[in-house]
């Protein structure tokens, strides 16, 4: 190794062991990397570099530290890439296969690096570590995004050179989709925060589920970082997250993991995915058969001629059922909602201005289409929330036929607590 890189001002690189540290200022920096693992792969495919840093008495010094004494931007790039000169070349020593290198660049050095030499640098970094850029994901955190006019050209500039982009810490402070929409991330990283929140509250892990999905739509993979208990990586995999990064599966280290076979933590969460996907599916079989059989005797006496009242009565009479209401073939309400005494019950004013549901035009709704696609058989959908109130419900659905008219009976059943 060269003692020293005077073109990009480059400090030596020195033996500890089988590692490269190095000396800036009087603090030494070191390398720890943290596994990535992919669900479906069952294995590592990635590992995020961090930096550790002594003082001359051997005490920790943070990253954050480090960064904070940087006071000009000048020294700020300085700092960053000895960071990623040190991570590269720690990296390149070890890789075995194709595997990722997740490296933090500040927001700053983003930004402005186009300017300062940014090309130069990678290019110098392949031809010393052997790295190619598609080799290396560069993660900028979320409030760097249009915070700077130059922030558009570093992300043209590292799609140029062939890197990925990771948008970290989504879902802290004010995240929003804008910001996945302007940057096109390969990959977003889900804030610890998040994966926490949802692995104890039902109603955000299936939010966390849906965010995951629309992250999928804008073509980014997701990351849910944090993962420290079975609960939480059982949630990533349940929220079809593609990647796991925390404790449970691996602390830093200096050394990168084995990234053949699968990991013990790994197997136990697929596990605990088997064994709640049969007592789940179970349980919500159990619990939505007797609304299903009733909905389906329902449809049968519509279609016989009888009233939506007196048909659904007894669909009604079950203790979560909440209302019923008839659609015509273009999805428009025939008729009011018949609703069950313990849901009239519970309607309130805040509310009242969508309560008259007559004429409303119901085609969107997946459970309509889906009615329509399975004629006869009755269909459920997923919980949402229900327009008659701030609470999530699933809805019953099956198309009949009367006098020559194709119909579609609704049933909304509560699914609050679930």
């Amino acid at each position: 190794m060269d003692a020293t890189d005077v073109k990009f001002g480059l400090p030596a690189l020195e033996r500890d062991g089988q590692r490269w540290t190095t000396v800036r200022g009087d603090l030494r920096f070191s390398t720890h990397f943290q596994p990535i693992y992919s669900l479906s792969h069952r294995r590592a495919v990635g590992h995020e570099a961090l930096l550790r840093a002594q003082d001359g008495a051997g005490n920790p010094v943070s990253p954050l530290q480090v960064l904070a004494s940087a006071a000009a931007l000048g020294e700020l790039l300085e700092v960053d890439r000895v960071c990623r000169w040190l991570h590269a070349n720690n990296f390149a020593s070890q890789r075995r296969g194709d595997h990722w290198l997740f490296v933090n660049v500040h927001p700053a050095v983003f930004a402005r690096g186009p300017q300062r030499g940014t090309r130069a640098f990678f290019n110098h970094l392949s031809e010393e570590t052997g790295l190619k850029p598609s080799d290396i994901v560069l993660e900028v955190t979320e409030e760097a995004i249009g915070e700077d006019e130059r922030f558009g050209q570093a992300v043209a500039l590292a799609r140029e050179l062939g890197c990925l982009l990771a948008l970290d810490d989504f879902g802290a402070g004010h995240s929003n989709f804008d910001r996945v929409w302007n940057i096109r991330p390969e990959i977003v990283k889900l804030d610890r925060s998040v994966v926490r929140r949802a692995a104890q509250e039902p109603r955000v892990a299936r939010v966390v589920a849906q965010m995951v999905s629309l992250l999928h739509e804008c073509g980014a993979l997701v990351v849910c970082e944090g993962i420290e208990t079975l609960d939480e990586g059982y949630l990533a995999l349940e929220s079809d997250v593609d990647f796991v990064q925390g404790y449970l599966f691996g602390r830093p280290a200096p050394d990168l993991c084995d990234i053949e076979g699968p990991l013990d933590p790994l197997e136990a969460v697929w596990q605990r995915f088997d064994e709640q996907h049969v007592r789940a599916e179970r349980c919500y079989q159990e619990r939505l058969a007797p609304y299903l059989h009733a909905l389906g005797n329902a449809a049968g006496w519509v279609a016989t001629g009888r009233s939506v009242e007196e048909a659904c009565r007894p669909f009604l009479a079950l203790p979560a059922a909440e209302l019923c209401y008839l659609l015509d073939e273009r999805g428009l309400q025939v008729g009011h909602n018949v609703t069950s005494a313990r849901f009239e019950g519970q309607l309130g004013a805040r509310f009242a201005p969508l309560a008259d549901a007559r004429q409303a035009r119901w085609a969107k709704r997946p459970y309509f289409r889906r009615a329509l696609e399975n004629f006869g058989r009755v269909q459920v959908t997923r919980p949402y929330l229900t327009v008659h109130g701030a609470r999530l419900c699933v809805t019953a659905s099956v198309s009949l036929r009367c006098r020559g008219q194709v119909l579609v009976l609704g049933g909304d059943i509560s699914w609050e607590g679930e």
